[in-house]
């Protein structure tokens, strides 16, 4: 299967070091902004060609599969591109920013009959794995789930720490994370009570902190907390419930008592999501992860973005 790879940041990184596990997978053409990086980044992971034209590589007939890790902005656009060029998507996250182009493209894939796959790479940690499961079998009664993540972004640097010429959305981006996890270990489509803040703006980059507080099914409580000001990275879930105490950080679940439940698998592992999404097209299937999976989850973020700007105008 030939494998066309827009982008050449960080999490392209983690995705060719799936793909590169998976048997068959080929990468065939790298897609990039600049030259340069575009070179470097198509030798070291043995792609045939590199180009800055994503028309370009759509139009070869050879390209079977398009993993798009391109900034939030450009997600729609080459998403609903490749799929018009007859292409599977894996799209990272977010599909889009905003809930009406998170319809189109979902419609769009099933109109050209292509999969789609978004990286909702926290449905693929073993511990939280676990924690859906429990819930999902009635043996762990969620009474409140709170999550937190925070990384340092004032200098508008990625994960590595190295510059980015993009601005993060911390809503739709981080917020689309830790609000999918909590509507999928809850088994909930509908939350209620949706309230969202944000926090002063960064002069130049804009919102860097957000609060979010809903009630998921059952009554359960959900509150979520993001920082592009937090000292150092934080990947945090604590799920209360009536069973125990469950604490998932950065990889690893814990107990109550602090007892490994599950040990860790890094968050940036993303072989077994790009071996769904692989499979799904030799198979003839939907992914896991398709564009409706995540209709609810981008629902939520509609809601939660309207709240917080209502709640800026009236100084609440």
């Amino acid at each position: 299967m030939n494998l066309c790879m827009v982008g050449y940041g960080a999490i392209a990184e983690e995705h060719m070091k799936a793909f590169s596990k998976i048997d068959g997978v080929q990468p065939h053409v790298l897609v990039g902004r600049r030259q340069d990086p575009s070179a470097e980044f198509a030798g070291k992971w043995g792609f045939k060609h590199h180009t800055l034209d994503l028309h370009a590589a759509l139009a070869d007939d050879q390209v079977d599969a398009v993993a798009i890790t391109s900034p939030n902005n450009q997600h729609v656009p080459q998403a609903q591109a490749a799929l018009e060029a007859g292409k599977h998507v894996l799209l990272e996250i977010p599909i889009a920013l905003c809930l009406d182009e998170s319809l189109k493209v979902t419609e769009l894939s099933r109109a050209v009959d292509k999969r789609l796959m978004i990286c909702h790479t926290m449905r693929y940690m073993p511990g939280l794995i676990e924690v859906q499961r429990r819930v999902a079998e009635g043996r762990f009664h969620l009474y409140q789930f709170i999550a937190c993540f925070g990384i340092l972004r004032r200098d508008n640097t990625t994960m590595h720490g190295t510059p980015r010429s993009w601005t993060d959305n911390i809503l739709w981006h981080h917020g689309a994370h830790l609000v999918d996890l909590a509507l999928w270990t809850s088994g909930t489509t509908k939350p209620t009570n949706i309230d969202c803040r944000f926090g002063a703006p960064h002069p130049k980059q804009g919102v860097m902190d957000v609060s979010l507080t809903m009630t998921l099914d059952r009554g359960v409580l959900a509150t979520i907390t993001e920082s592009y000001n937090i000292s150092q990275w934080r990947w945090r879930a604590l799920f209360i419930g009536h069973e125990d105490t469950l604490e998932f950080d950065a990889g690893t679940l814990y107990d109550g008592g602090g007892n490994v439940i599950q040990s860790h698998q890094s968050t940036l592992d993303l072989t077994d999501q790009d071996a769904e999404f692989i499979n799904a097209i030799r198979e003839q299937r939907d992914p896991a992860i398709s564009g409706e999976e995540v209709l609810p989850t981008m629902r939520t973020l509609q809601v939660a973005q309207q709240c917080a700007e209502r709640n800026d105008m009236t100084g609440n």
